[in-house]
């Protein structure tokens, strides 16, 4: 689960990790008055779940609070296209306005899960600012890592370490230690999958501030925290994740053209690398998992269906606690409910494939029955009009 970066900052700031004054503006009235409570010259950054917010003129710094209320109605209202979102955009309903600063260095600081080593990863830079993974791929002995065991903790040693690979002035890597210790218990206490500050600065008066924050919260402990359901911007998903959610079903929109509906995780990404093996491109992302119900099966194909970029779509089954029966009549029902104009690949193997493919050959849906997953990507690459 996303948040904005005005959220996030509310969250640091509670945790003693400094971040500039500011706060959050709805209307351009409201970024004006923020910018006279802070002195004038202000920071006004547009808030949506994307990066490269700045070269797509997301981010303009005002040095009145009549400017900040020109430059704020220039940004609210208006659909922002980066890098990172779909050609449509996304829609800007809030700003945030923050106190311009004196910047002397930009620093990287991030918290994350290696999944490699199943543990957290602190990650820290003395070049901030830019995407990391340019630094990765350029210059890799910039970036400093220190793993945290969960049954001993945050050391504060190891946010010595890390300030000190910053290359920080002596006076500031007590501060430094302490800020990243900070955001360890955020990463911690608060259930993140990510906790990223870039950048980091040192202000030319030598304090530490986080300048951008960004805070992932991990789905699977929202339970533990009912207060996130409030931080949640529907107006920043898309509307298909946003249905699956709802339901518990896990999908992600691709850009590709071929949908795809799974049940598992390593079999959906299995899936996907052979579709662009084939030569074709995976629409979406789409796990009912191991356990669906009927009615899941029914929800998660009609969501499918229902991207208009999809030309093809194909089912991959592999029937244990979810039977491929369920899978048929799942099917069949969402049938019922929508017109459907793709022709649909299905490989089943498993638990009773046998009723399965029967209900789905009696069916009189658009079906093609394909014997394994070789086959099935070949037939959908046919199906959707040939290679790319």
């Amino acid at each position: 689960m996303k948040i904005h970066e005005y959220q996030a900052k509310e969250i640091l700031t509670k945790y003693g990790v400094p971040v500039p004054r500011g706060g959050g503006a709805s209307t351009p009235a409201e970024a004006r008055e923020l910018a006279s409570q802070l002195g004038g010259a202000v920071v006004i950054t547009a808030q949506v779940y994307a990066g490269g917010r700045g070269k797509a003129g997301g981010i303009k710094t005002a040095q009145s609070p009549d400017e900040a209320e020109k430059l704020a109605s220039e940004i609210i209202g208006r659909n922002l296209v980066t890098h990172q979102t779909s050609p449509e955009g996304v829609p800007v309903d809030k700003v945030l306005v923050e106190e311009a600063v004196a910047i002397a260095r930009e620093l990287y600081l991030s918290i994350v899960i290696d999944s490699g080593k199943g543990l957290p990863v602190i990650m820290a830079s003395e070049v901030g600012g830019i995407d990391i993974e340019e630094v990765a791929a350029k210059t890799p002995e910039k970036i400093l890592k220190a793993y945290i065991d969960p049954m001993i903790g945050f050391q504060s040693f190891l946010g010595r370490r890390l300030a000190f690979g910053m290359n920080l002035e002596a006076e500031q890597i007590r501060t430094a230690a302490q800020l990243i210790g900070n955001l360890y218990r955020v990463f911690q206490e608060r259930d993140c999958s990510l906790a990223e500050i870039n950048p980091l600065v040192v202000t030319s008066d030598g304090r530490l501030l986080a300048l951008d924050a960004k805070l992932n919260l991990d789905d699977n402990a929202l339970f533990r925290h009912r207060d996130y359901a409030e931080l949640r911007d529907p107006s920043q998903e898309d509307e298909l994740e946003l249905e699956a959610s709802k339901h518990n079903i896990s999908y992600i929109k691709l850009d590709g053209d071929v949908g795809c509906m799974v049940n598992g995780a390593g079999l959906a990404m299995a899936t996907m690398d052979i579709i662009k093996l084939t030569g074709a491109e995976p629409a979406n992302f789409l796990d009912v998992g191991g356990g669906a119900s009927e009615e899941m099966v029914t929800k998660a194909f009609t969501i499918l269906l229902s991207d208009p970029k999809v030309k093809a779509a194909l089912v991959n089954i592999f029937g244990g606690i979810l039977r491929c029966d369920i899978v048929a009549r799942g099917m069949i029902e969402a049938s019922k409910q929508l017109e459907i104009k793709v022709p649909i690949v299905v490989r089943m193997s498993g638990t009773n494939v046998e009723e399965g493919m029967r209900l789905l050959a009696e069916s009189g849906l658009p079906i093609i029955l394909a014997k394994d997953l070789r086959d099935a990507a070949e037939k959908v690459v046919v199906a959707r009009g040939g290679a790319d």
